[in-house]
């Protein structure tokens, strides 16, 4: 079978697809990564704590609206990456992962440089801090929270990408 019409021919004949390739697990993490900013920010942002704030100026709401469906259309892709048939089936698991690294990786860069900009990680009529119990009662960002999980997700489902 052709390399365009479903897949690539193991040494023994066989062949291999997206599920038996050895992959499925980087596979799985990697769509949990892509969900995470393809799906979930979009549940996360198109609401009044963001898109349809009414304290935030149309052109900041403009912005999110902008990013959120850009992250969309990128988990599209990058899902198409991981799923379909086809050549390159490594190079295309490592660019869905590239993918995530470039949102994941921007959100802990604007993290970092906030005091440049003025920037805070939520807004009094947002999503609000919540307290976690861990060696000892601590406030924990639900953004940065969420966005290190599935940062820990990224990284353990490219390391198990395999040829």
């Amino acid at each position: 079978m052709s390399h365009f019409c479903g897949g690539h021919t193991s040494g023994r004949g066989e062949e291999m697809d997206t599920v038996s390739d050895g992959n499925l697990l980087a596979r799985v993490l990697l769509t949990l990564a892509t969900i995470g900013y393809g799906v979930i920010t979009v549940k996360a942002d198109f609401n009044r704590t963001h898109a349809t704030n009414p304290l935030w100026t149309p052109h900041a709401r403009f912005h999110v609206v902008w990013q959120i469906t850009s992250y969309a259309g990128f988990g599209l892709i990058a899902l198409a990456l991981i799923w379909l048939p086809g050549p390159y089936r490594v190079e295309r698991l490592y660019l869905a992962a590239a993918f995530a690294a470039v949102v994941y990786g921007a959100f802990f860069v604007a993290l970092a440089t906030m005091s440049v900009y003025g920037g805070r990680t939520y807004d009094e009529n947002g999503y609000q801090p919540f307290r976690l119990n861990i060696a000892g009662p601590r406030l924990m960002d639900l953004n940065v929270t969420v966005f290190t999980v599935q940062l820990v997700v990224l990284l353990a489902g490219a390391a198990l990408i395999g040829r």
